[in-house]
């Protein structure tokens, strides 16, 4: 094991030269994700654009090979777009909400879904309602059951693994429910791409949404969304659709895509598609679950020596945590030890109050620190890491 850590490590050029403990924000990048970005540029630089793509058109379509490969699905229901919000937006605008809609999500969602959801409220006239937790933290399916047997209930939404909290919401029991209530399911799998391994069948959803830059290690400004072949066969497809995702057949008249390319618009900086091609095949290679149970190890890690130092209080919960780790401080802003750390070399970052409202208002939080180790980090690393944040509170 030793030697592969160590090869992953002479591949990701970040390493030599800082502790980079934020890949819940966005992962180091391994230098075969770098070399398909920037080959591609310098192909688009020597023979222009269009014809770069043309060039690589058989790359291009592997990229939604290497993605269905990744999350058990097939290549159809792929569709590539900006980033997981994007993604979001694509497979929310699937649905023609009215007044008193009913879109049922958790406590812990991500923020710009949140916020998305109001905006629909004030818009449309949508009724939000987040499901109770369990005891223990995470969302509870028989509270999104309750909540979902309305027969107003259009939507059913879930961040599988929160933006400011290590906590893994039982997508799976989400799933579930959705399946025998026959409630279109929403999956925000940001997080969760890269540190877990995803079956899209088990999940039963009918959408995910991902971005390449955090765990999975690709490029900023690249994702992509699962469309179910339940989605695609309702004949869903989003409301402002492109020409990428559909044809003008007559004056009056569009013939939709049939794969999940519908989701699509016709403009992709390819140089970032293929990044994501690269890095899905590199995660593929390390192996997601060995990738898994290498950073969970090191979280673990992180909040068992968090938990040692006096004013210091680790904050995830739930029945199973994953590597991402949040904590407050009593006396000490958040954000003001993510700036000493990176004056350090160590790469943190910080969550605030409205981050997570509902939970983090819940828990008397203002600010918290949120570490994320990977497979390719060390043992040393996070060690070193814990030790400066013992010292700063200490002073």
């Amino acid at each position: 094991m030793q030697e592969r850590i160590e090869g992953w490590r002479s591949e990701t050029r970040g390493c030599a030269t800082r502790i980079h403990l934020n890949n819940a924000g966005a992962g180091l990048m391994p230098d075969p994700v770098v070399e398909a970005c920037t080959e591609h540029l310098q192909l688009e630089a020597e023979i222009g654009g269009y014809e770069a793509a043309a060039a690589r058109e058989a790359e291009i379509a592997g990229v939604y090979d290497d993605v269905a490969t990744l999350i058990g699905a097939h290549a159809t229901n792929v569709a590539i777009v900006a980033n997981a919000t994007a993604g979001f937006i694509q497979a929310m605008t699937s649905f023609d909400f009215s007044p008193d809609d009913v879109i049922v999500t958790t406590k812990a969602d991500y923020t710009s879904y949140q916020i998305q959801f109001l905006s629909l409220a004030q818009r449309l006239g949508v009724v939000v309602r987040h499901a109770e937790d369990l005891p223990e933290g995470g969302v509870d399916p028989e509270s999104v059951r309750e909540l979902a047997r309305d027969a107003r209930c259009r939507l059913v939404h879930v961040s599988w693994i929160p933006t400011h909290s290590g906590i893994i919401q039982d997508a799976e029991g989400v799933g579930q429910v959705c399946e025998e209530l026959g409630v279109p399911y929403l999956l925000d799998a940001c997080q969760a791409v890269g540190q877990l391994p995803i079956d899209v069948v088990r999940l039963k959803c009918d959408y995910m949404s991902a971005t390449a830059r955090k765990f999975l290690r690709g490029p900023r400004g690249m994702g992509f969304l699962y469309a179910s072949d339940k989605a695609l066969a309702r004949g869903d497809h989003p409301l402002y659709v492109d020409m990428r995702g559909a044809k003008w057949e007559s004056p009056d008249r569009y013939q939709i895509e049939p794969t999940a390319m519908r989701y699509e618009d016709w403009e992709f900086p390819y140089a970032l598609v293929l990044g994501l091609g690269a890095a899905t095949r590199y995660a593929l290679d390390v192996g997601v679950e060995l990738a898994s149970a290498r950073a969970f190890a090191l979280a673990a890690r992180a909040r068992g020596l968090l938990a040692g130092i006096p004013g210091v209080r680790v904050l995830d919960g739930g029945r199973e945590q994953c590597a991402i780790v949040t904590a407050s401080f009593a006396r000490i802003d958040a954000r003001d030890v993510v700036s000493a750390l990176s004056r350090q070399r160590i790469s943190t970052t910080a969550s605030l109050r409205w981050y997570g409202l509902l939970d983090f208002t819940e828990k008397q939080v203002k600010t918290a620190i949120r570490i994320s180790p990977h497979y390719y980090n060390t043992e040393e690393e996070v060690g070193e890491a814990i030790a400066a944040i013992a010292r700063l509170v200490e002073s």
